[in-house]
């Protein structure tokens, strides 16, 4: 079943700059024909897909083609979570009134928001499959497995693959390029999301400390991607925590003159609230832009 929505967009929004965010085994979706973007995934349900075609309206609202068998509604939510279109972004744009540093940064990325994992289950099998390798090796990886065991829509004319839902990935007894301790790593992660221990809402409502820790008990989820899956998965927009990047980015930005502790970062970032998650992203991105360090140094 496909559906013709409008989804409205709170704030100044670019589709076109969400399209090239490198994120998770993205490492950039530039438009295939200059205004579509496409996405297919597994639903919060665990039990469906979903695939939607986007593309933005003159009035910055989104038209949006969606099939699947998944809930409508449901679907939308997660699109809009996936977007980081699902606040109102007043306090985003008063952030950047107040730190005249981060609104310069705002100015130079016009529109930019967080894209996200499609979910936190997909976004922990994403640390399973990529640990110990190079992205290219990672992505190429969970797109055959996609192809294999997911689901494939055609999207505005492109075909586009889903991951599989945990249940499809505990029936996998094995699969080329997948060793046995890491399969069962990913059916460890596969019947975490059964139990509702990688559900986005729950996780986000969580207090930071208490989410990584309940995180970390999935085999396979260290300190790092454990805050991989909590910051870019789940929507949480206002915390400032394990951003490797981000000393050396605000260290260039500030012009200061030693690279910041944890609480030096904390007092930067306390202007930026309620979106100091938003925040650590966007520098994040700019250090790319301009070729920061990629590892905290000093």
């Amino acid at each position: 079943m496909t559906a013709q929505v409008t989804m409205g967009v709170e704030g100044p929004f670019s589709l076109a700059a969400a399209a090239g965010f490198g994120f998770g085994p993205s490492t950039g979706r530039p438009f295939a024909d200059g205004d579509v973007l496409r996405l297919a995934f597994a639903a919060d349900d665990l039990k469906h897909h979903v695939g939607v075609a986007l593309r933005q309206n003159p009035d910055g609202s989104l038209a949006a083609e969606i099939s699947g068998d998944a809930d409508l509604d449901a679907a939308q939510a997660q699109i809009r979570r996936i977007l980081s279109i699902d606040a109102d972004p007043a306090g985003w744009l008063a952030a950047g009134r107040a730190d005249p540093v981060l609104g310069q940064v705002q100015e130079a990325f016009p529109g930019l928001r967080p894209v996200l994992f499609h979910s936190p289950y997909e976004a922990a099998a994403w640390a399973v499959l990529s640990q110990r390798r190079r992205r290219a090796q990672a992505t190429a990886l969970r797109r055959r497995l996609a192809e294999a065991t997911g689901v494939t829509f055609t999207l505005a004319g492109e075909q586009e693959v889903a991951f599989p839902l945990p249940a499809q990935l505990l029936e996998l007894t094995s699969f080329a390029g997948i060793e046995e301790a890491r399969m069962a790593r990913l059916h460890g992660v596969a019947q975490a999301a059964l139990d509702g221990r990688l559900n986005a809402a729950a996780i986000a409502a969580t207090a930071p400390e208490a989410a990584l820790a309940a995180l970390q008990q999935i085999k396979g989820l260290g300190p790092f991607y454990a805050t991989l899956v909590f910051l870019r998965s789940t929507g949480v927009k206002d915390a400032a925590l394990g951003e490797p990047r981000l000393a050396n980015c605000l260290q260039h930005y500030y012009g200061l003159a030693s690279l910041p502790d944890d609480s030096e970062i904390a007092r930067i970032a306390e202007p930026w609230r309620p979106f100091r998650t938003w925040g650590c992203v966007l520098f994040r991105v700019a250090g790319d832009r301009d070729g920061l360090p990629s590892e905290r140094a000093g």
